[in-house]
């Protein structure tokens, strides 16, 4: 599949090759050759809201924190599609992790005086709905977790005992979480969205960004990766955790199992972690 309007105006040469690339839930992507030697990750799908690639491109900039993760420079936006600098296939560093502890440390230390964001943007293909929120408590519950009940997928899916058992929690979270400040957060960070810059060092695609917990942003990077001790060490140093946030990160978790239900009609599986979590704390 080649686009030329992919390429218009940036003096990369024509394109001669696209070749997919696996990964992402929205778009299709595809890393193209060009005869001039050059090379681009090209995103495009049919049927997106036309704001989502322009916001994806407004999260990158927002998150080019100094000492942070590196970020693919956006070259062209369209509501068609959106070319990114090609970090191309390079091998971690040997303190990938130790250095990707400390980038996340310091772009949570990039703070707000609210939880939110200047507009809301999309986790996936659903709206994530950013207003400007004094209170984090409010916000995880409004904003992170009952705002997916609304969705047909949800609805059909999540049985009623557990819709209550959610806005139960969901009232309950002063007395589960400590407060925290509003950090910067990538907003979906699991792996599949981490990989090696062309040097070796961390660096961070598809952002879902807004001001919210950073314990939030680690329970999603951490529940289905078994990330080594120098991470953490690495993250404390700059940006120390208060005591048992492992245990709430199953409680913060809620928030992916439920956005992945959201998404698809037929997801047994997160519907019944969501199950289990929820009657450990209900």
């Amino acid at each position: 599949m080649l686009t030329p309007a992919w390429l218009e105006g940036l003096s990369l040469g024509d394109a001669i090759a696209a070749d997919p690339l696996e990964g992402g839930y929205a778009s299709k992507t595809f890393r193209v050759r060009t005869t001039l030697g050059e090379s681009v990750v090209v995103k495009t799908q049919d049927d997106l809201p036309a704001d989502l690639y322009a916001l994806e491109a407004d999260g990158l900039d927002a998150l080019r924190a100094p000492g942070g993760f590196a970020v693919p420079e956006v070259l062209r936006v369209t509501p068609e599609f959106i070319v990114l600098a090609d970090l191309g296939t390079s091998e971690p560093s040997p303190t990938y992790w130790e250095d990707g502890g400390r980038a996340l440390a310091l772009q949570h230390q990039q703070t707000a005086d609210k939880f939110g964001y200047h507009q809301d943007n999309y986790l996936g293909t659903l709206l994530q709905r950013n207003p400007w929120t004094s209170d984090g408590h409010t916000f995880f519950a409004e904003h992170r977790l009952l705002r997916y009940l609304e969705e047909p997928n949800c609805h059909n899916q999540l049985p009623e005992a557990d819709r209550r058992r959610l806005e139960r929690v969901a009232g309950r979270l002063p007395e589960l979480i400590p407060p925290q400040p509003p950090s910067l957060l990538h907003g979906d960070l699991w792996h599949g969205n981490l990989l090696p810059a062309p040097d070796g060092s961390p660096a961070m695609i598809d952002p879902a960004v807004h001001y919210g917990w950073p314990e939030a942003e680690l329970a999603t990077l951490l529940i289905y990766n078994q990330l080594s001790d120098t991470f953490f060490d690495a993250y404390e140093e700059v940006h120390p955790l208060t005591p048992g946030w492992r245990d709430r990160l199953p409680l913060l978790h809620l928030r992916e199992l439920i956005c992945i239900t959201a998404h698809w009609p037929d997801r047994p599986e997160a519907v019944a972690e969501i199950s289990a979590i929820l009657k450990q704390l209900d």
